[in-house]
């Protein structure tokens, strides 16, 4: 019924998707741009429509009465982003201790501009050894999707050339938002 449900709704406000399915039963799926409040319902009446169970990380203040149950039963993960407190391990390991765990990340990790992104999905696929769906919501094109499923090589500016190469068509709900398609910079 949900399928249903959000089928019509996606029709109705005139989106498209494409989904190809993840190859197995565990994998992240990256989301970019992310620069709106809009994103989330529309990736839940994506998801919804083609019934897959993707979980998803957001800050732990979201997950507060009264909607903490309900985040949680859509797949929330609450973190705590105030503190490092080894949230790549702790994914790892939820990937590890599942038999199914798709995990959606925004890596620019806030709505507004950033001058990079956060590396934690990189490290997380890499140590879980996971594909990487490449997600969009194009509201350009008014299409949403995960079209291409990817391994990273481990050498990160080729990984990032690919990204950037991949995410050059999309555009955000606020393009002047978008973050840049690198990581920061070590020290």
């Amino acid at each position: 019924m949900a399928s249903l449900i959000s089928r019509l709704i996606l029709k109705l406000i005139g989106w498209r998707t494409v989904f190809v399915p993840p190859p197995g039963p565990k994998s992240i799926v990256l989301v970019y741009p992310h620069t709106s409040n809009w994103d989330f319902p529309t990736g839940l009446l994506f998801r919804f429509k083609h019934q897959i169970f993707i979980h998803w990380a957001g800050k732990d203040t979201l997950f507060r009465w009264p909607l903490r149950s309900f985040f949680l039963a859509l797949g929330g993960v609450p973190i705590n982003r105030r503190e490092r407190s080894g949230m790549v391990e702790q994914l790892v390991a939820a990937f590890a201790r599942n038999d199914s765990f798709h995990l959606c990340i925004t890596p620019e990790g806030t709505r507004a501009k950033t001058d990079h992104w956060k590396a934690g999905f990189y490290r997380i696929a890499l140590a879980a050894q996971v594909p990487v769906g490449l997600a969009f919501i194009d509201y350009g094109k008014k299409c949403l999707g995960i079209e291409r499923w990817v391994m990273l090589s481990g050498d990160e500016e080729a990984d990032l050339a690919m990204l950037r190469d991949y995410y050059a068509t999309k555009t955000a709900r606020y393009p002047e938002k978008a973050g840049d398609i690198r990581f920061k910079p070590r020290d």
